[in-house]
């Protein structure tokens, strides 16, 4: 099998599309369909279903695509393993993480290892937990920054940093020159949440709930979809809320939020490098986890 087949077999199958797979790999469609059509015939197998607009592997597109990605995968470590022995360090590097690390944490990192290693290039995926471990497990990441512990046998956590959800409002709020608020007082005024799914959200909710605030006791007059919104409708005089202090670090530096202490509540949780038990890391992942390792370290 040609390798370069199987790299664009892979595009077309994530992509699920032959016009947006030769934009990624730099091919006109008509090249992306020949390889397709020479890979089915030297396998003897159908790989692709082509369903109008719809893209989908057939059941052995399926299993090849899933040996295709460990091919590739190889490929790419024996290519910077090399360059490694050369004293050189290059390739790509494909990571996931849940909205806070995603957001807050990965993006500085990527760049002052990208200023030590210019000719790598990283891709950050962000999405919900469940989808980066999701991820990992298929191959599609290397590891993943999540916010909370993941039962799966198959996946290695390993703590990195350190995050406190802080109540915040907005600064001409009666509670913004106050130094400390009830629970009580929290059950009675307006809030702004996180959707119902989110880590934020259900690590907020079991604190609360653990020092004697019941969730139905909030007066959650808004949902929002992410950290952003919620940051956003608090600005508006929405609602206070509680937030990720990595979320919300500039809007306090600039006076645009401002915190207030809950009597008797901490709310922390750390966040988890996921990867894959008895998958052999990259070159270029295991010395990019190094560095996230020194950059946790010293933040503590």
């Amino acid at each position: 099998m040609d390798i370069h087949r199987l790299k664009v077999f892979c595009r077309v199958i994530e992509l699920q599309s032959f016009t947006r797979a030769a934009d990624a790999v730099h091919l006109t469609q008509p090249t992306v369909s020949e390889h397709i059509r020479a890979l089915e015939e030297s396998l003897g197998e159908k790989l692709i279903d082509r369903l109008g607009r719809e893209i989908l592997p057939t059941p052995a597109g399926k299993i090849l695509y899933q040996y295709a990605r460990e091919i590739l995968h190889l490929r790419d470590r024996a290519v910077q393993a090399l360059e490694k022995f050369k004293g050189n360090l290059s390739g790509t590097l494909n990571v996931g993480a849940s909205t806070i690390p995603g957001t807050y944490i990965l993006p500085g990192l990527i760049g002052a290892f990208k200023a030590s290693y210019p000719s790598i290039q990283i891709t950050l995926k962000i999405g919900g937990s469940s989808e980066i471990v999701e991820k990992i497990l298929d191959g599609s990441i290397e590891f993943g920054m999540i916010g909370a512990k993941w039962d799966e046998k198959r996946i290695l956590l390993e703590e990195a940093y350190s995050d406190e959800l802080v109540l915040v409002v907005y600064p001409d709020h009666p509670w913004a020159t106050r130094e400390s608020v009830g629970l009580d007082e929290l059950g009675g005024m307006a809030f702004v949440s996180r959707e119902r799914g989110s880590g934020t959200r259900m690590v907020m909710m079991q604190a609360l709930e653990a020092r004697g605030l019941a969730p139905a006791r909030l007066n959650v007059v808004a949902e929002m979809g992410s950290t952003e919104a919620v940051r956003q409708a608090v600005k508006a005089r929405i609602g206070v809320a509680i937030l990720s202090s990595y979320a919300v670090k500039e809007d306090i530096e600039r006076g645009t939020l401002c915190t207030v202490q809950l009597n008797g509540v901490q709310i922390q949780r750390p966040f988890y490098v996921a990867r894959r038990k008895n998958r052999e890391l990259s070159p270029l992942c295991s010395a990019f986890l190094e560095h996230l390792r020194m950059d946790a370290r010293a933040a503590c």
